[in-house]
């Protein structure tokens, strides 16, 4: 259980920066990157921002454990924690437009939750693979 709970903490971390990192590319890209500039403070928040989040939602997937708890309740869960740290993390830190009205509130909203979805399914699947292969060896010793 201690391997695991390191294991599921420094995942979140990395795919919490990779994640941060990504979106800040591209959005530099977007814009052109010589109209970018990010200060050694916004760097640490990112960094640090990112890693938080990167945790709850790598903590929150505990519940697939609960085998007693409907799998979409647990996706459900899963995302409104996530989801709701990163909103929380990203008011905190003004990653979020809010000065800017409701318009690029909800767009922000709905690039999170589309960013939160992809990376859900890159690991449903990845673990759904990982399941398969497993259950295939098992059958292959059991013969």
């Amino acid at each position: 259980m201690k391997f695991d709970l390191i294991e599921r903490l420094s995942m979140g971390a990395f795919v919490g920066c990779f994640v941060v990192m990504l979106v800040m590319v591209l959005g530099s890209s977007a814009v052109g990157p010589q109209n970018v500039s990010f200060s050694g403070t916004e760097i640490i928040n990112a960094f640090l921002g990112s890693i938080v989040v990167g945790w709850a939602f790598a903590l929150s997937g505990l519940i697939y454990e609960k085998e007693e708890i409907a799998f979409p309740l647990q996706v459900i869960f899963q995302m409104v924690i996530g989801l709701g740290v990163l909103f929380a993390v990203a008011i905190y830190l003004k990653w979020m437009p809010i000065s800017l009205g409701i318009g690029p509130i909800i767009t922000w909203i709905v690039i999170a939750i589309v960013f939160a979805a992809v990376f859900w399914v890159g690991f449903y699947v990845y673990y759904t693979l990982q399941a398969r292969d497993i259950n295939k060896k098992l059958e292959l010793s059991d013969k």
